[in-house]
């Protein structure tokens, strides 16, 4: 039956084994993310894997041969414990597709510039701010008065919910 594994690959050759795997019909998912990074005292945006030499692969054991798939050029083995190979959940995969592929939280929708907000996680939890703007790697700032004095943070987006602004009135 077919299933989801991991396998490990050689140190920065995730894309050679997907193509390899591709050329032999199996199917491949390389979580790719956008990050800065500094080129030449430049700061850029570059694509890298989510999980460096690690690679999604969707087969079944029984059609193809796993000796096969530890062949393919680019590839090291199948994660597992000891001679056994661990299927990974559909629904972890299909998670992850969603959060990779610019799945937008609802809070990024509903929240604008001066709205209060509230942290529902980390240190601040429960305490107040002000929401300043979002950035493209879903973080945002906002402004926190801390000691008396208002200071701006940057903060995960996931970490914010809108103060409801109907019940202030």
């Amino acid at each position: 039956m077919k299933s989801w594994y991991l396998l490990y690959c050689k140190s920065r050759e995730e894309v050679r084994a997907q193509q390899n795997l591709a050329l032999q019909e199996v199917e491949s998912y390389l979580p790719m993310i956008s990050q800065q990074k500094k080129v030449r005292n430049k700061t850029q945006m570059v694509t890298a894997p989510l999980f460096p030499s690690y690679l999604f692969i969707y087969f079944d054991p029984e059609v193809t041969s796993v000796s096969k798939i530890h062949n393919t050029r680019g590839a090291n083995r199948i994660v597992g414990c000891r001679e056994d190979m661990t299927p990974i959940d559909d629904r972890i995969i299909s998670a992850l597709k969603r959060r990779v592929q610019g799945h937008v939280p609802d809070v990024e929708k509903t929240i604008s510039k001066g709205d209060k907000v509230t942290f529902v996680d980390g240190p601040f939890k429960d305490l107040e701010a002000i929401f300043d703007e979002s950035n493209p790697d879903k973080r945002c700032h906002v402004l926190f008065t801390i000691m008396g004095q208002q200071k701006r943070i940057l903060v995960e987006l996931t970490n914010l919910k809108l103060i409801d602004k109907t019940s202030e009135i």
